[in-house]
């Protein structure tokens, strides 16, 4: 069939040529996929880079000997871990500090994580006249700079007997805490499955039943995200502690900005400035993946 015979003849050139093409298209998506991946591995590089840097000159700093201080190297010619005895030398107050925050941290996140989730279950659960005016207020609580309070709260606390207590440190820390607590539990409440409690409650659970034994299991990534950022935004809290903590209650952050005044040099400062960091890295480390969770637990829906 001489008709057959050319149409074939005609057809193999075509089906190569097409072959061809999408062979070539499939190797330029997969240069492309690779130059995508390496320029996200340098852009996270970088980032890691920035992030870290300054971690490790503490920490390289914070073993240098004393005269070497302001050395440039890497590396110090002659570690030494003098800086972290004098550092927790009783006089300096870096133990009671430690103690002190760790206290004043875990109060107040348990404060804040009770008030925050009945409020924002309440936000994202009813709708009551008033509703964007409470989400204003709280939004609004959270833009007043913390230095315009100093005053109000030393006069305040002074007049109530409270100056140099914890619940003086705790009460504004709680304050400045609750709006990112409410606001962002709130969004995370919002998208919840809100059949899940219908069901739950007739089948015989109170409504707080239901929130504590069917909502908030499901939102456990996002309220321990909340709550882990509470304590680490109360442990480096420092402006309030600068003002109101004294010696029976002072602060880390407060302790660690003394010591440039009480010790003769810069080394011992950087070791202070490492064992109060310390808790707040073995926390982030032990607890990452919750936080990485509870992050992106409200960016997808369905």
């Amino acid at each position: 069939m001489p008709g057959v015979a050319a149409m074939s003849a005609t057809a193999g050139p075509v089906v190569a040529g097409a072959e061809r093409a999408v062979l070539g298209r499939s190797r330029a998506r997969r240069r492309r996929g690779r130059a995508r991946d390496v320029r996200t591995a340098l852009q996270a590089a970088v980032i890691a880079l920035w992030c870290l840097l300054p971690v490790y000159w503490l920490v390289v700093a914070s073993i240098r000997q004393p005269a070497s201080y302001y050395a440039t190297t890497l590396w110090p010619t002659s570690p030494t871990l003098a800086n972290y005895r004098e550092a927790f030398r009783p006089g300096n107050l870096l133990v009671p500090g430690l103690v002190h925050s760790l206290g004043i941290a875990a109060a107040t996140t348990g404060i804040v994580m009770l008030l925050a989730v009945s409020g924002a279950y309440a936000i994202a659960r009813f709708r009551f006249r008033g509703r964007g005016v409470v989400v204003g207020a709280v939004l609004a609580a959270s833009m007043l700079p913390q230095v315009t309070l100093l005053t109000p709260l030393f006069a305040f606390f002074s007049t109530i007997g409270w100056a140099s207590t914890f619940q003086a440190l705790i009460v504004p820390d709680v304050a400045l805490a609750m709006p990112f607590a409410v606001v962002t539990l709130s969004i995370f409440f919002s998208d919840a499955p809100w059949e899940l409690e219908d069901a739950a409650r007739v089948d015989g659970c109170t409504r707080a039943q239901a929130v504590r034994r069917v909502l908030l299991p499901l939102l456990g990534p996002a309220v321990v995200t909340v709550a882990l950022l509470t304590f680490i935004a109360t442990w480096n809290e420092y402006i309030v502690a600068a003002v109101l903590a004294v010696q029976p209650t002072i602060t880390v952050t407060v302790v660690v900005a003394n010591f440039s005044g009480q010790l003769a040099g810069g080394a011992a400062t950087m070791a202070a400035g490492v064992v109060a960091s310390a808790p707040l890295v073995l926390l982030v480390l032990v607890f990452q993946r919750r936080i990485t969770a509870g992050l992106t637990a409200g960016s997808l829906k369905g």
